[in-house]
């Protein structure tokens, strides 16, 4: 089914010399995922990989009271379940589809295949782990040191990088899930933006109206996870 559509949607996939991307071809399955679909849960010995092109893909962690916050967001960028050729069969991780639409699922020991015997697929992917462990580190730093305002513009605008529009949907209350707050600090820092004329927000819909208002209220976590992914998958 993969013939019937681009995989070079996806970045990586995109990024693959053709000879590379044509051996991968016959096993890319081309697959609808919806808003709140799981990939894997934590502990789950993972069977597959997902390239996502038109959707988005958070990883939570998870703790033992079923608590969770997200450490970072896959899109058109890259993939789902790096462990699988890091060396690990399981991570503690969730991935939960954030914002719907399709991607290429392929089975892991396919990648794992490729990723051995194909070197520039092998250095892409490493370069990609590299690029995510990056914005995992900062979004930490920003969950601990920057207010919700300023982790809500970051979040709306690398949600943003990986969609091609400006219009997202997404409640409250999930978005609190995500970032691991209260969510009246979401709706009262949604309010703010609202009200400063950068967003219009109405039953889980928001509209980006000023991306450039929205950058200028950012903290600098976005700003240096954004350059570092250039530098690195250029």
């Amino acid at each position: 089914m993969a013939e019937l559509h681009d995989p070079t949607g996806n970045h990586l996939l995109g990024a693959l010399p053709s000879d590379g991307l044509a051996r991968l071809l016959p096993y890319l399955e081309y697959i609808d995922l919806p808003l709140g679909a799981v990939l894997y849960e934590s502990g789950d010995v993972l069977l597959h990989v997902y390239f996502p092109v038109d959707c988005i893909v958070s990883l939570l962690y998870v703790l033992a009271d079923g608590s969770s916050a997200e450490i970072a967001i896959v899109g058109n960028e890259g993939l789902i379940g790096i462990a699988l050729f890091m060396g690990g069969e399981t991570t503690p991780n969730r991935a939960i589809v954030q914002s719907a639409g399709q991607a290429y699922r392929l089975l892991g020991q396919r990648l794992k295949d490729e990723f051995h015997c194909n070197d520039s697929f092998h250095d892409l992917l490493l370069r990609y782990t590299q690029a995510l462990i990056i914005q995992m580190a900062q979004t930490a730093v920003c969950n601990r040191h920057h207010s919700v305002d300023q982790q809500l513009c970051r979040w709306l605008l690398m949600s943003l990088d990986r969609l091609s529009s400006n219009q997202l949907y997404m409640t409250q209350e999930l978005i609190a899930n995500m970032l691991g707050v209260r969510r009246e600090g979401v709706t009262e820092a949604a309010g703010k933006l609202q009200r400063l004329g950068i967003i219009h927000y109405q039953r889980g819909h928001i509209e980006v109206l000023d991306r450039p208002k929205l950058e200028a209220l950012c903290c600098e976590c976005y700003a240096v996870v954004k350059k570092e992914t250039a530098r690195l998958m250029q």
